[in-house]
């Protein structure tokens, strides 16, 4: 064994990192350290979930009007515990929850910083041992330090995250986050309990040979979107397609994938939810921030992810995100079909 190959854990590699962040005085680092700490608590669940009475539905509906699971109520619990406890953060938003979460002690209501999360992404795949994960977002607080956090600390638009991330619990856990200087990732070592420094400085591919959608809702699509993904499927040498359709229904590893290898994820407007299905703050900024700070590209088909202004904490949005050839060319058919269409040029 060589032992100058000395493996960076995700806490020594935050405080190397500290010095990008001056103002940050530590609190920034030591909030990444108890999220990822929170994450390695899922991660022991979600590996024994078989073994417990973990599995299956809690018997409730979120706020979204989705069954709640057993784990979804675990996750989210540990989390919002975990950073109450760090006291680095003055709030909490969860996908689970109606409203944001104030934390009262004196400790919180001084820090800069709140956390928005997606406390277990995927759930419908927790039954089936698909892989599922953990979204989060960091923002500097807008209210007075010494107040209870209000929602306007919670309601920014994406280009103010100041940190965000996500966990995947597969066949490894990874923690994946940027600070908006590149994205690395960290491989959770269950023989130390550590996460450890696996993937620096992740790139994603301009042209993947993916896309990630749920098909099934091919005929409620947009036209336009119904267009790109003929294009996607059909023979052209040149730019070699087709591509290969791959969806897991669990975005963290759609995202994770297309990320490390190359390709796009959307969810479009449907007929039945023609403001899209991910939430904006929970799911969209978080990961939109990660796939620019690794090259690629994040819209909503006509503006850019980070740009939008939020107006509610459950605000949902349609997004198209990954490789940038290939989410430009998907807003491309997009805008062309719906330019016809208010014009009423026919097909």
């Amino acid at each position: 064994m060589n032992f100058n190959n000395k493996m960076t854990t995700l806490e020594e590699f935050i405080i190397q990192r500290q010095l990008d962040f001056p103002f940050a005085s530590g609190e920034l680092s030591n909030l990444l350290r108890d999220i990822g700490f929170a994450a390695k608590v899922v991660h022991r669940e979600v590996n024994k979930a078989g073994l417990v009475d973990i599995l299956g539905n809690f018997g409730a509906m979120n706020v979204q009007g989705e069954e709640v699971k057993k784990l979804d109520v675990y996750a989210n619990e540990h989390f919002i515990a975990s950073l109450r406890a760090g006291r680095e953060c003055c709030g909490v938003a969860s996908e689970e929850n109606d409203d944001f979460i104030a934390f009262t002690d004196a400790n919180s209501r001084n820090s800069h910083y709140v956390v928005l999360m997606d406390p277990l992404d995927g759930s419908s795949n927790i039954d089936v041992n698909v892989s599922i994960g953990t979204i989060f977002s960091i923002y500097r607080r807008r209210s007075k330090q010494g107040d209870l956090a209000r929602s306007e600390d919670f309601l920014q638009r994406g280009t103010e995250q100041v940190a965000a991330g996500y966990v995947i619990y597969g066949s490894s856990t990874m923690l994946v986050y940027t600070t908006g200087k590149g994205v690395n990732g960290f491989t959770l070592d269950p023989s130390i309990g550590e996460f450890c420094l696996s993937n620096t400085n992740i790139r994603t591919p301009e042209l993947g040979k993916v896309y990630s959608v749920n098909q099934g809702y091919y005929s409620k699509f947009p036209e336009g979107i119904r267009r790109f993904i003929d294009f996607c499927v059909e023979d052209d040498d040149a730019t070699k397609r087709p591509w290969s359709m791959r969806y897991i229904g669990s975005m963290v590893a759609d995202i994770h994938r297309n990320l490390i290898k190359g390709g796009m994820f959307m969810y479009p407007p449907t007929t039945d939810a023609p403001n899209g299905k991910l939430r904006l703050l929970y799911e969209c900024n978080p990961i939109a921030f990660i796939v620019e700070q690794a090259g690629g590209m994040a819209t909503d088909g006509y503006r850019r992810i980070l740009d939008i202004e939020p107006t509610e904490l459950h605000q949902r949005s349609p997004v198209y995100l990954g490789s940038r050839n290939q989410v430009e060319k998907a807003s491309e058919f997009l805008q062309t079909y719906e330019a016809r269409a208010k014009v009423g040029v026919k097909a």
